[in-house]
């Protein structure tokens, strides 16, 4: 009996020091349909086994997102990302929202924007709340030998409490820590289509992998919903040496 005792006692000394349960990494896209995600079928659909979004002939007249009706906290989320177009036509960019939600009234999304785009890889940009870029290359450089520019990119991001990180084809390319407390750790995906020129934005390839989740950080919910939580910061003037073009900016 006494060496039962010792055993379930080491047994349970030991469940405390097992790090909790991850879950598996879980596809976001069938290759087929758009089911799971929110989207203007104007501008969203399938292709060729891809989200796709934006024209092959036509500017884009404003910034479309098409975001995972699922929210997130802390997460592990890999895709594949093509953003194309001819930079003559106007602004070629996308990015991929996170910890993000929809604006009431609109189509716009407010969160970090982990940017994708000639001059804009390795950046993570504020969507429609501090309108800024918030976070730089970790190595320019490095990050520049690994991109195609026009064609695809497996970014891998992974936020955990205040910290987020992104590789990209399998280089660091973003190591930020959020030092705000009015800004949410939680919330929706969605991948962009910026206005500007004829673009086009492909999406394959998507999983995201749920984390453990950190206690008693804000929440969009906690901060009183988008437009109060907007109000909490200050966004940056349109017009700065770092922020993208005036219709980016909003």
């Amino acid at each position: 009996m006494k060496n039962l005792l010792r055993l379930l006692s080491l047994i349970a000394a030991l469940s405390t020091l097992t790090p909790s349960v991850r879950s598996a990494p879980v596809s976001l896209f069938d290759g087929k349909t758009l089911e799971g995600w929110d989207y203007d079928p104007k501008v969203w659909r399938v292709e060729d086994g891809v989200i796709t979004g934006g024209s092959r002939t036509e500017k884009i007249r404003e910034n479309f997102f098409i975001a995972s009706k699922k929210s997130y906290q802390n997460f592990e989320l890999v895709m594949k990302i093509k953003c194309s177009g001819d930079p003559a036509t106007g602004f070629i960019n996308s990015g991929i929202q996170v910890r993000s939600v929809r604006v009431p009234g609109g189509a716009h999304m407010s969160g970090y924007q982990v940017d994708c785009g000639a001059g804009w890889f390795g950046k993570i940009y504020d969507e429609f709340r501090r309108n800024r870029v918030i976070a730089d290359p970790v190595d320019a450089p490095a990050l520049a030998k690994v991109l195609d520019v026009f064609g695809w990119n497996e970014y891998r991001i992974r936020a955990e409490g205040p910290r987020i990180r992104t590789w990209i084809n399998g280089v660091l390319a973003i190591d930020y820590t959020e030092a705000d407390k009015n800004i949410a750790l939680d919330g929706q995906i969605g991948p962009q289509v910026h206005s500007g020129g004829v673009c086009l934005v492909q999406v394959k390839d998507v999983t995201v992998e749920e984390l453990p989740a950190t206690p008693n950080v804000p929440t969009w919910q906690s901060l009183g919903g988008v437009d109060a939580a907007r109000k909490l910061v200050t966004p940056a003037p349109k017009q700065k040496a770092d922020a993208k073009p005036a219709e980016k900016a909003k």
